[in-house]
């Protein structure tokens, strides 16, 4: 019989921050355990997360950022992508497969949706031709999120994440899956709560805002692990994974820039009657005024995330991708040069990688910003719209609510994440319940997994 199992993963979790987590302290104590936890390059969340749930690393399960560039289509997915795009069995796959048909909850991971799980619930809202959007989430049986929604009310995604983030969505999570276990009592649960993730990139990682924010999160988790042990007639295991943290920041590198002015990357106008090329999701609205990138005509792009970019180069051609290379050697912010064995080196030899990875210092972010004068920026730029910016942007953090604008001053980001983790600054933590299942001091995000399923079945 499977043990219960509830596997909270959480950004921007800190050794450091224990302390201001009092909560977690009902789940070490008296027989728990704690490890340093080492999350793999790209450290960002769609990637961290298939990590921890596969074991395995992205030239396996195909989950090499936060996007799929899709070069046929010359389209970029943010997000949007289903579980299919994951090419491994997750923990939820397997533990459904099994002859003792245990059950699984999936609350809030990327790339949830079609997964294979009993009970899934994760943020999908309805995108209209004219651009608006309803309210709405994605469950393996519609009929659950109509009661969800009729228990707590839709989920608030306008304070998920962007310049309106509060703690009510995550309030929203913990009391809908809280709400399930009760119901249910899947022998596995697996909870994402993002809310960490944006006090650090607004304010800096050890701001007085973070320690506010910490203090939020430890109310949340004491309420979440209250309501669980309510809900379970049996010991539950715990597990708590840090996807990644966060290092302070005081420069941006911006690639596609420096494509374009070493000729390689070419840029279209927009009359605001065309549609725009770079779509997520179609719609009516989708024109655009400005500078766009011209696919036909450039033979390297680079799709920016957090601390890193993939470089992508027309037809794979050697010698493009040499001056690539070149192009960022010895450039402030640019930690590494990722081409050929070194990609593969990282674990990223899979063929949705760029044919150039670009790895920031610490202290330092990529962005994906092309125009060289912001008068020629495209619409989209200011606007919180991460279905037409092909890349992540903090920046969507710092809405000027009069103009309802967003700042194109990459100079207000103040940490970020993503590089590869060597200092211990860079690393995070692993926690479970029982430390007869944590032998080890420190782990890589890939060894989550195995600790996990070896402790579904043990007596």
């Amino acid at each position: 019989m499977m043990r219960n199992i509830v596997f909270l993963s959480i950004p921007a979790l800190r050794e450091k921050d224990l302390q201001k987590l009092p909560a977690l302290n009902r789940i070490l104590l008296p027989k728990g355990a704690q490890a340093t936890l080492t999350p793999s390059f790209p450290c960002v969340t769609c990637p961290v997360q298939a990590n921890l749930t596969t074991g395995l690393l992205p030239n396996k399960h195909g989950i090499i950022g936060n996007a799929i560039w899709s070069p046929e289509k010359e389209k970029l997915t943010m997000w949007t992508f289903t579980n299919e795009a994951v090419q491994q069995a997750q923990l939820w796959d397997l533990i459904y497969h099994h002859p003792d048909t245990p059950r699984s909850a999936v609350w809030f991971a990327l790339q949830a949706v079609e997964c294979e799980a009993e009970y899934v619930c994760t943020h999908k809202p309805i995108h209209n031709p004219d651009g608006t959007e309803d309210l709405w989430c994605w469950t393996r049986y519609p009929d659950l999120y109509r009661e969800l929604l009729g228990e707590f009310g839709h989920f608030p995604l306008h304070n998920y994440w962007g310049p309106m983030v509060n703690i009510s969505s995550a309030n929203w999570v913990v009391n809908s899956a809280a709400w399930l276990a009760a119901k249910e009592m899947p022998e596995f649960f697996y909870i994402y709560l993002a809310y960490p993730d944006y006090a650090p990139q607004k304010f800096g990682a050890d701001s007085p805002q973070v320690d506010a924010m910490l203090g939020e999160l430890n109310t949340l988790l004491d309420t979440l692990i209250t309501k669980f042990q309510a809900a379970y007639e049996d010991e539950i295991t715990w597990f708590i994974a840090g996807e990644y943290a966060m290092t302070d920041v005081n420069h941006t590198v911006f690639p596609n820039r420096m494509l374009r002015e070493a000729g390689l990357l070419k840029v279209k106008e927009g009359d605001g009657v065309t549609p725009s090329p770079i779509r997520s999701i179609a719609r009516d609205y989708d024109v655009f005024r400005g500078e766009l990138p011209d696919w036909g005509e450039s033979d390297a792009f680079a799709y920016c995330d957090h601390q890193f970019a993939h470089v992508y180069v027309k037809n794979h051609d050697s010698e493009t991708i040499r001056k690539v290379a070149q192009l960022f050697e010895k450039k402030e912010g640019v930690a590494e040069i990722l081409v050929g064995a070194d990609i593969e080196k990282y674990g990223l030899n899979h063929e949705r990688s760029g044919d150039v990875i670009l790895m920031s210092e610490p202290t330092s972010w990529m962005a994906y910003y092309w125009w060289l004068d912001d008068a020629k920026a495209p619409d989209f730029a200011r606007r919180v719209d991460i279905h037409q910016k092909p890349g992540y942007d903090p920046c969507d953090l710092f809405m000027d609510f009069a103009t309802r604008s967003i700042s194109l001053d990459t100079t207000v980001v103040k940490a970020s994440h993503g590089a590869a983790a060597r200092d211990r600054s860079q690393k995070t933590v692993f926690l479970t319940s029982d430390a007869r299942f944590l032998p080890l001091k420190e782990l890589r995000d890939v060894d989550v997994f195995h600790v996990i399923m070896e402790s579904t079945w043990a007596k």
